[in-house]
């Protein structure tokens, strides 16, 4: 039997294509060896030049045709890595297995597991281009695919900017069509490590629970963030915290969530003991706790599930101290998490955000139970004192319980300049296109941009893409209407650079 494939007649087909040949390579951040593997075999199957630096990243050049032969180069930018987000009750290996697509005939997302759209979109995009006849009407192309986007920029901070000789760069990595982007928040994390203790769990008299938060839409930690999406991490804490202050001698014997620095925690876990005699109260209270948080998030977080039950497994020989217990759940519920300030200038747009992003338990040594928990959150800004400032809360909080922080070097935002070529190029394109007039503004996420203007001084940028929802979630999804004229837009803007001169 012919299994046909969600992509079958969708167009543009060259970009649908290569998507789907993406979708079937294993590519997490930090581990891109396939695809850039594959990019090498695409181009030398065409007889393409390459060329890579040591972090990896790799640039594919196709010489000016159809008229652009004497154009100056143009960079074609994305990054090759993905987000590897699934549902708990999904079994999928993301350094294996091949994405399964689906389609509902609007959207086109993957089953239970992000999709990757952000941002092999955009490198398919890349990939058609190169593709593209012979005589089509291009200018040079140096196509840039970047590493390690997706866990702290890597490919863009360690670029060897001798691989590019444009001085005019599509970005194709947001996720709005119809509108242009012209700046970006800049970012940095704070690791923070809080020492822990242990003692020895009750003999007896006691209930092993298991306290479950999921069912959260999670997304993008810049782009949702000021949706004012569930933490399961927040909510975990809050009711292990509120169980353990009711029901004298419960313990906390571990805590769990989130997985992304980039990502709103959608799932968290909390192992608690309780004694037998506070049964009822300890259901109690996380049944009045899940009611209050559906009548605040209800809305919104339609999938919210809170759970407690009594686990199946052996119950730990160890539980936290009294005293750690109090300073992690401390630590989890005061830590700033969500929009910090919005832009005076730019009505709208969020300036300032940090995201509590995962608590998990420290490796443990010799068997033994780990002597530390490892907190992340991650912090954005348009502005980098403010940045700073938040990440200055965040280590004096963190020192208040005798946790260390470590943050590192925050990556620069890209100014916006409304007055570049490329920008007007891009606007007049679009509104040619879509009918209707383009918004042009900028993003709170960490586009490449501002880091590779940097190395590339001087360089004219415009971001673009098609829409995108539900990023760095299994809910990732891409609107299939919108990717046929964002190919359309491509096609004239480059068209229109070749006749530079």
């Amino acid at each position: 039997m012919t299994v046909t494939s969600p992509v079958s007649g969708l167009e543009p087909a060259n970009i649908w294509k290569f998507f789907e040949q993406l979708s079937k390579i294993p590519r997490p951040s930090k581990h891109e060896e396939k695809v850039l593997q594959y990019l090498k075999d695409f181009a030398n199957e065409r007889k393409l030049a390459w060329q890579q630096d040591a972090v990896g990243n790799m640039v594919i050049k196709r010489t000016g045709s159809g008229g652009g032969e004497m154009a100056p180069a143009v960079v074609i930018q994305g990054h090759v890595d993905m987000v590897t987000e699934k549902n708990s009750d999904v079994v999928h290996d993301f350094f294996n297995d091949p994405l399964r697509l689906q389609s509902d005939g609007a959207w086109l997302k993957a089953q239970g597991t992000t999709l990757g759209a952000d941002n092999g979109i955009g490198v398919a995009t890349a990939l058609a281009l190169l593709d593209m006849p012979a005589d089509a009407k291009l200018p040079p192309l140096e196509c840039l695919f970047t590493v390690d986007e997706e866990t702290g920029l890597t490919g863009a901070f360690d670029l060897d900017p001798s691989l590019l000789t444009g001085q005019v760069l599509l970005n194709l990595d947001t996720e709005d069509w119809g509108e242009i982007f012209i700046g970006c928040a800049g970012g940095g994390d704070s690791m923070i490590s809080i020492p822990v203790s242990y003692e020895a769990s009750p003999s007896s008299g006691v209930l092993h629970y298991d306290l479950k938060i999921s069912g959260l839409m999670g997304g993008h930690s810049g782009l949702n963030i000021n949706e004012d999406r569930g933490n399961a991490v927040r909510f975990a804490a809050r009711i292990a915290d509120t169980v353990l202050k009711a029901a004298p001698g419960a313990k906390l014997a571990g805590i769990a969530g989130g997985d992304k620095r980039n990502a709103i925690p959608r799932e968290a876990t909390a192992t608690l003991l309780v004694p037998e005699g506070s049964r009822d109260k300890a259901s109690s209270i996380t049944e009045q706790y899940a009611g209050a948080l559906k009548m605040e998030y209800g809305a919104l977080e339609t999938h919210l599930s809170v759970t407690l039950s009594e686990s199946g497994g052996p119950a730990p020989e160890q539980v936290l101290s009294s005293d750690s217990a109090t300073k992690l759940l401390t630590l989890l519920l005061t830590l700033p998490h969500g929009v910090i300030k919005y832009s005076h200038t730019v009505p709208g747009l969020v300036e300032t955000s940090t995201n509590l992003a995962s608590v998990k338990p420290g490796p443990a040594e010799g068997g033994s139970a780990p002597q530390k928990y490892m907190v992340q959150c991650s912090t954005r800004s348009s502005l980098g004192p403010p940045l700073e400032a938040v990440r200055d809360s965040i280590s004096k909080l963190s020192g208040l319980v005798g946790a260390s922080v470590e943050q590192d070097t925050a990556y620069p935002g890209w100014a916006p300049n409304p007055g570049s070529a490329v920008v007007g190029l891009a606007k007049e394109v679009l509104e040619e296109v879509t009918g209707h007039t383009v918004k042009v503004g900028a993003i709170h996420a960490g586009l490449e941009c501002g880091i590779i203007g940097e190395k590339v001084p001087g360089i004219d940028m415009v971001s673009y893409g098609p829409t995108i929802r539900g990023a760095h979630s299994p809910d990732e999804k891409v609107e299939i209407a919108t990717v046929k004229p964002f190919w359309e837009a491509t096609l004239k803007i480059l068209g229109r650079l070749a006749d530079a001169r």
